[in-house]
């Protein structure tokens, strides 16, 4: 786990209300490294998960086809 306060390409959701329970990825990373850095959008200088960029695919796919309910 990292740190970044780095604003430039991160990325959240246009579905995100603003209610505070958000997360922040960065995309551009995920050819060049193979991950799909994550943080909390409450903490932008914050630790940062490392995910790898196939798990992440795996976790888009389970979102938009269900598979992890509503939050």
């Amino acid at each position: 786990m990292t740190t970044s306060s780095d604003s430039t390409r991160w990325f959240k959701s246009s579905y995100s209300n603003n209610g505070g329970n958000c997360v922040e990825v960065r995309g551009d990373l995920a050819i060049t490294l193979g991950v799909v850095p994550v943080r909390d959008s409450k903490t932008p200088g914050g630790p940062v998960l490392n995910v790898t960029s196939g798990a992440f695919a795996t976790f888009v796919a389970g979102v938009k086809a269900g598979a992890h309910g509503t939050v």
